[in-house]
This record gives structure tokens, sequence and C-alpha cells, in this order.
């Protein structure tokens, strides 16, 4: 079916069977589809870049929030989604409309049937909501773009943006290591492929492997580089209001419960702080910024005592393992796990199992085709010493038997940006 004559739904369904007939394509070919839509690039005034191993997210999200609270009119191009593709494009923290979304993939399409007509390729996956982004951005006239990289960095597709204000990189991990590379150096040097000659690049620098080729790559392009390190930020206080920490002399006041946030907050006030010269905030601005920030399913509070969290690798269950233990010290926990085959679930189970000690276990199948039957993670709970393990398959009936085990303590649902995403939808729902 054309484009033009499809409806919403018939478009969404379109992009999601995109991988079963296209290949990666080039930065050259993105460019080519940018200047036959008119280059809407060069009509957003400020791109801020951000890429990373973990973190990429929430640091956009705390970025996004600031300049909100500056009174600026921000586009947020982020990935994955949780429940409706639209959150990927956000214009002042809300996912745009269907209308505005299907018409965009028209123009797109447009674009590229007449770049296939020469002899090109069809654009990727995210290549195509990438190309919708920038449309709508420039289209609704905004003056901040977060840009957040989809999985490396140099041969992103996000990176064809000539001039950013400035690239932030967030730490860095083995993750993706069939496209990025074996080494955390490889992998650091795929994410600082996004430092622009003479532009700031702000970075976590926790891992030092990571940290010199971050620098190296600075120092090569003649970018100023400015690092941030966890012992640069000192935590006050950390209860369920969220966590208040001292950074930059400054003391800093998040939403989130999970220590690994304050890195990510000082990453996006550190930016803010070099760029203050173009956006013109006052510290208390950015900081009422910081302090407004959620950032859905990741260590997100629901509820009294209910924490969703989208953690799915090993640099993201360590994190989650730190807040769930601190939260352990005064509360029963329940936990309800749920992962995809192509994931180390078996080295997930045995940290939470071993370094947390859960008194309850529900285990449940999500994520489609790359899902497992729960009765594969219960297994490995009860081998790994956790004796109150339950299996259920079905989400919903997993959900709230894991309500019904928390009692007066706290949940915590881990292990997959897919079940994270299906319990925000039953939530929505009241279920």
């Amino acid at each position: 079916m054309e484009a033009a004559k499809m409806n919403y739904q018939e478009a969404v369904a379109y992009i999601e069977s995109i991988p079963k007939f296209t290949s990666k394509t080039d930065l050259a070919h993105t460019a080519r589809l940018l200047a036959l839509l008119g280059n809407p690039q060069e009509r957003i005034p400020h791109v801020i870049h951000v890429a990373g191993t973990n973190g990429k997210g929430s640091v956009c999200s705390f970025l996004n929030s600031c300049l909100l609270a500056g009174g600026y009119r921000c586009g947020l191009f982020t990935s994955p989604h949780l429940s409706r593709i639209n959150e990927r494009i956000q214009i002042d923290s809300t996912p745009v409309s269907d209308e505005a979304f299907l018409e965009a993939f028209r123009r797109v399409m447009e674009a590229a049937d007449a770049a296939m007509a020469g002899g090109d390729a069809h654009p990727t996956y995210f290549e195509t909501l990438f190309l919708m982004g920038i449309l709508i951005f420039a289209g609704a006239g905004v003056e901040y773009c977060i840009l957040e990289t989809g999985m490396g960095g140099r041969l992103d597709q996000t990176n064809v943006i000539a001039a950013p204000d400035a690239a932030v990189i967030t730490s860095v991990s083995m993750d993706h290591i069939e496209y990025l590379g074996s080494t955390i150096q490889e992998i650091a040097a795929e994410k600082a492929g996004i430092i622009k000659a003479g532009l700031p690049v702000i970075f976590d620098a926790n891992q030092p492997a990571a940290a010199d080729v971050i620098r190296a790559r600075a120092e090569q392009m003649g970018s100023p580089r400015f690092a941030v390190s966890a012992e640069d930020c000192v935590c006050l206080r950390q209860d369920g209001t969220g966590i208040t920490f001292r950074y930059a002399g400054r003391e800093i006041h998040i939403s989130s419960i999970a220590d690994y946030q304050m890195m990510n907050a000082a990453l996006a006030y550190k930016t803010l702080e070099v760029l203050s010269d173009v956006h013109g905030m006052a510290p208390e601005t950015v900081l009422d910024g910081l302090s407004r920030a959620s950032w859905p399913c990741r260590m997100e509070c629901t509820e009294d005592g209910i924490v969703i969290d989208g953690a799915h690798n090993a640099d993201g269950i360590a994190a989650f393992i730190r807040t769930a233990a601190h939260f352990h010290r005064t509360n029963e926990l329940t936990i309800l796990f749920s992962a995809v085959s192509d994931k180390d679930y078996p080295e997930m189970i045995r940290e939470i199992a071993e370094e947390i000690r859960p008194e309850h276990v529900v285990t449940t199948r999500t994520g489609g085709s790359r899902g497992l039957p729960a009765e594969v993670f219960a297994e490995q709970f009860i081998r790994c010493g956790c004796a109150d393990t339950t299996a259920c398959d079905d989400v919903e009936i997993a959900w709230k038997t894991a309500l019904a085990r928390k009692g007066a303590g706290m949940l915590f649902c881990v292990g997959s940006l897919y079940l994270a995403g299906e319990l925000r939808v039953l939530r929505d729902k009241g279920k």
C-alpha cells in the first residue's frame, strides 16, 4: 500500500516491519534523505547529542526538563519506546500526536521512494524514525533538540548532525559487542565518534579505559572536554522521596531513588553549565529542572513501595542491585522478573539472588518472540536459593501475584524494558 493512503495503525505496522526487508545504511544515505526533505535539521537552532551504554535516556530527560524550566521549546528524540512508538518523538515532554506522526511518516516515505527510484536503499527502522523526528521538530519550531543515539555513535544516523552545541557521553560498558567491539576501548571509540571538532564534550569518567579513549578523541578533535566522576557527587540523603546530593558546590535534588541517577543528573548539570552562555539560564533554574525530571521505568517509583526498572544488562543490573539492597535494609523485598533470550539472564538472576536475597520472587514471560517461559527463570531463581518463587507466563497475573506477595514491603520489577512497558500499561489501566 502507498504510504499516502496509510492510516496511523498501518504506518506503525509498516515501520515495525522494516527490519525484515532492509539493512544498515550509512550517514551519507541519511544526509541524502535529509536533503530530499529540505534539510529540516538546519532549522533547529540548538542540538545536544547524547551517546553511551547506560543512562542516555535519563541524561536526555534531565536536560529536557531543565530547558523546559527555562522556558525553551524542546524536542526530545529517544529510544526505545515502552508502550507506543510516538514516545520516541516528544515536544515539551509530550509524545507527538498520531496525526503529526502519520504526516511525518508520509513525507519521509515520499523522500524514500524518490531515493529508491534512483537506486538508493530503503531507510532503516531507526533511520525512518530519526528523519520523522527531525521533520516534526523543525516544523514545530523547537529551539532545542535533545538527541539520543540509537546504539553506537560514530555510525549512528543521529551523527549526521554536523554541529551540535555539545556532545554528552554517559557510562560505557560491554553491550552490543557484536556491533560495537569486544573491548571497552573499542566500544568507547564508537561512542566518542559523536565528538565534533572544536565543540565541547561532557563525559562520564568512571571507567578509566573508556575515559582515556574519550579524552584522546577530544584532544584529536580540538574539543574542550569536561569529565564528571562519581567521586564528584556526594549523597546527602536517599529515601523514598528521591536523592539529594552535592555536586559542583550545589545541592541537587532528584526524584529518583537510584544512586546512579546522581551521575546522570551531574552530567546534565555540567552540560548546561558549559553551555550557560548559550541558554542564559540561572543555576537555580537548572536545579529546578533537575528536581522535576522523571524518566519512565528507569528505577521509577510508581506508587507506595513499587519500583519499575528496565535494567537489562550487566551495568544496569549492578546499579539496580545497589538500590534494591539499600532499601532491603528496612523492607521485605519482592522481585518481579523477566528477560529476553539474548540477554545473560542466568547471570542476572544469580546476582539478584545472591546480592539481594529477596523474600519473594515472581517470574513472567515478555518480549514477544524473544521471550522465554516464566518457568525457565523460576528454576534459575530456585537453584540460586530463592525458594519462594512463582512462575506466571501471563504478565497481568504475574503482576497481581507480585502485588499480593509484596504486602507491606517493596516490589521491584526488573530485567527487561519489555516487562517495564507492559507493567506501565497495566498500571495506567488501573489493573
